[in-house]
């Protein structure tokens, strides 16, 4: 029997390169709370941070037997946490301009009488879709997006993980895409009215 507590990470590493689970979770239990705290402090954002690392050690397990680390496992965790860092920042800042841009254009313009009964319309599908999503998906949803509680407050109020959170409500809005065609962005600015 394999003492892994004991087991240095290339060991760790290559059990994990197996499929070996326990392996996989010694790293986690490991590296999640120093890793964690490093995005922390650099995004300043306890969520966010979470995100980052949770997407990395999902990522280390599903590509578990493709990744080859060249340097140590510890320097290749806190890499891939910086660089997601860096990805995330270049993501949000275009999506803030976009959001900001897109903000200024409609602020710009009067609506038309149509194009007010157009939002209307859409407003009155995305709620009919809302309605039709499954009944623990749905109050996820509505908490997340009309009540704007945190994925936190929601695990709290509903007693199940954050993690359940995030999916419920990534799941939600998959479906809403899918089903009414329009982006992410569309039915935040829909459900924000």
């Amino acid at each position: 029997m394999i003492d892994y507590q004991n087991l240095g990470d290339e060991g760790l590493a290559s059990c994990i390169r197996k499929g070996d689970r326990i392996a996989f979770t010694e790293i986690y239990d490991r590296y999640w709370t120093v890793l964690y705290l490093h995005a922390r402090k650099m995004l300043r954002n306890d969520q966010e941070a979470e995100d980052i690392v949770q997407e990395l050690f999902t990522q280390l397990w599903k590509k578990a037997a493709e990744i080859n680390y060249t340097v140590k496992l510890s320097s290749y965790l806190y890499r891939s946490v910086r660089n997601r860092i860096l990805d995330h920042i270049t993501h949000q800042k275009v999506v803030q301009d976009y959001q900001r841009s897109l903000v200024e254009f409609l602020g710009s313009r009067a609506s038309s009488p149509d194009e007010l009964l157009v939002e209307k319309e859409l407003a009155f599908l995305i709620e009919q879709e809302i309605q039709a999503l499954p009944e623990k998906m749905r109050e996820v949803f509505v908490l997340s997006r009309k009540q704007h509680l945190s994925y936190k407050e929601i695990g709290d109020q509903l007693g199940i993980s954050e993690h359940t959170v995030r999916n419920q409500v990534s799941n939600a809005l998959s479906i809403l895409r899918t089903k009414l065609g329009v982006s992410s962005m569309v039915i935040f600015m829909l459900l924000s009215k």
